[in-house]
């Protein structure tokens, strides 16, 4: 049961060596979509091996940023209320079992989830890959803007970063990537320039001639990211 949330909170867990890495699902996906779609599958060899743990993690996605049937600030609270559990539920119990230096990775709406986690927990969170993603949740608030909503859209807090948060934020190796032809890949651009502006550890690649934004891609690519 999660404080943070008032509600269980599944999860999975695949090895017991080696570097934690943090699975988000995708746009209201469940903690085994990363399974089910065969991203965990990719790196087994490496889990086996004893180089990586893998913690597959829930969303609350649809009672928070896709939920329309409440107002943009109760979506914004929501979600400000899955970042705690993150912050003092997740993050806690994944350090304690592996000695921290986690890695964020995400998908689609699953790369904002890492890149929040990153940006605001840079040292916890030491390296953040953020495929195919979205980086702000302007499409979600229907107009409504507030300090939560800022505090949780990654362009616009990185953006605003004074230079002792950069230096904190140096603590993480940034990999932003998808198809040339993704519809978002202008936003992953931003994104990874954005980044590079503020003197951060970035490695951003955008794949000639294809679309990207699909499992077999991650799957493809992931491998050389870990």
């Amino acid at each position: 049961m999660s404080s943070a949330l008032s509600r269980p909170m599944e999860y999975l867990w695949f090895g017991d060596r080696g570097r934690p890495v943090l699975f988000f699902p995708t746009s209201m996906g469940r903690f085994y979509q990363n399974e089910d779609f065969g991203l965990t599958g990719a790196l087994q060899d490496k889990v086996d091996a004893g180089w990586l743990q893998l913690i597959c993690v829930d969303s609350v996605d649809t009672e928070s940023w896709y939920n329309k049937k409440i107002p943009p600030e109760s979506r914004a609270r929501r979600h400000d209320q899955y970042d705690h559990y993150l912050r003092d539920e997740m993050f806690p119990y994944i350090t304690s079992r592996t000695g921290g230096n986690i890695v964020t990775v995400g998908a689609s709406f699953g790369a904002y989830h890492a890149a929040n986690a990153a940006a605001r927990y840079p040292g916890v969170v030491t390296k953040a890959i953020c495929l195919s993603g979205l980086y702000d949740v302007y499409q979600f608030l229907d107009g409504y803007w507030d300090d939560t909503c800022y505090a949780h859209t990654p362009m616009a807090s990185i953006a605003n970063m004074d230079e002792a948060w950069k230096q904190k934020l140096r603590q993480v190796e940034w990999v932003v990537a998808t198809g040339e032809n993704d519809s978002l890949v202008t936003q992953n651009r931003a994104f990874a320039a954005l980044l590079e502006r503020q003197g951060q550890r970035v490695q951003a690649e955008f794949w000639p001639g294809v679309f990207g934004h699909d499992w077999p891609f991650w799957k493809e690519h992931l491998r050389r990211f870990i």
